[in-house]
């Protein structure tokens, strides 16, 4: 029998119980937040609207799109609220569902990425065949299993971590419930959690970053044997743009969970999660729409058209 009672609720301590902080802090993460969202549903409409961007490329960006939303929302609403009061509290089964939200969101996005580059190999290497190989049974399988991938991950760690004890502590040293804070105020053995999240992270890791290697890798050699000096052009700022968000989003992964627990600074790690949970959704519009011609003429053209409507 054990004599300490079990945590039913957690706090959430945040960056800092400075009050004046906590203000600015509450503003700059609306403002990210506010960018986020009308930077990505922007995006979504823009593509639903405009006929020149209804190919499997587009569609990707859109569901990348939406998938940023979702999971930004899954953490800055709650981060937001907790920052205008002095309750910061957050049931245990609120807890597991923002966690498992967080994972759900952030391992589809990894897969979705992966497959986007794959998209781009597609298109470029065999032009002409790029709508039979990418027809919508193929671009609409990679995002369900993207998604199922997402879910599937985000239930492995959300159960394996929620079964573990916890009655020493209840305050979380972060702004959402993540995984290693929570490891580290469990008074339940974490080692076979921990090893659990260095190899399932690894795996999924070393899976979607082959699969963009590999893509773009062939996609370097289709852009050797091109003889047109605006073909290339076009390939390099289609392709630069993705390899820079996707290079963006798995560094910072890989730094956050592939290392040894021993390693964990909980302030520090708090910064990175808060950059590729929050400022990585509110960037990807403007990493995949500013060098992208098609998506700044469907701008040009909606923003044209509402000024002539008001003229």
């Amino acid at each position: 029998m054990k004599n300490d009672t079990e945590v039913t609720t957690f706090v959430l301590k945040g960056f800092t119980d400075n009050r004046e902080l906590q203000i600015i802090l509450f503003f700059l993460f609306l403002a990210i937040y506010l960018f986020t969202l009308i930077g990505n549903l922007g995006l979504v409409v823009l593509v639903i609207g405009d006929s020149r961007l209804h190919n499997p490329m587009y569609y990707f960006l859109s569901v990348l799109s939406f998938l940023d939303t979702c999971y930004s929302s899954s953490v800055t609403p709650n981060m937001l609220v907790d920052f205008m009061s002095k309750n910061k509290a957050i049931s245990f089964l609120g807890c597991a569902t923002q966690m498992f939200l967080d994972i759900t969101f952030g391992t589809t996005e990894c897969f979705l990425l992966a497959a986007m580059a794959y998209d781009r190999y597609v298109a470029i290497y065999n032009p002409l065949l790029y709508s039979v190989n990418m027809s919508p049974r193929v671009y609409v399988l990679l995002i369900i299993a993207s998604y199922v991938s997402g879910i599937s991950h985000a239930t492995l760690h959300t159960v394996a971590t929620f079964s573990l004890s916890f009655c020493a502590s209840n305050e979380i040293r972060h702004v959402f419930c993540d995984i290693p804070p929570l490891l580290a105020i469990s008074c339940s053995d974490t080692h076979i959690n921990q090893i659990l999240l260095f190899y399932a992270v690894g795996s999924m890791e070393i899976f979607a970053i082959l699969i963009v290697l590999i893509s773009y890798g062939l996609i370097l050699l289709a852009i050797l044997k091109m003889h047109s000096a605006e073909g290339r052009q076009k390939v390099f700022s289609t392709c630069g743009s993705h390899l820079t968000g996707v290079s963006v989003y798995h560094g910072t992964i890989l730094f956050m969970y592939m290392r040894p627990s021993s390693s964990y600074a909980l302030d520090h790690d708090m910064i990175v999660s808060i950059f590729y949970t929050i400022v990585i959704p509110m960037v990807n519009p403007i990493i995949y729409s500013l060098r992208n011609k098609d998506v700044k003429e469907a701008i040009k053209k909606v923003f044209g058209r509402n000024w002539f409507i008001n003229k």
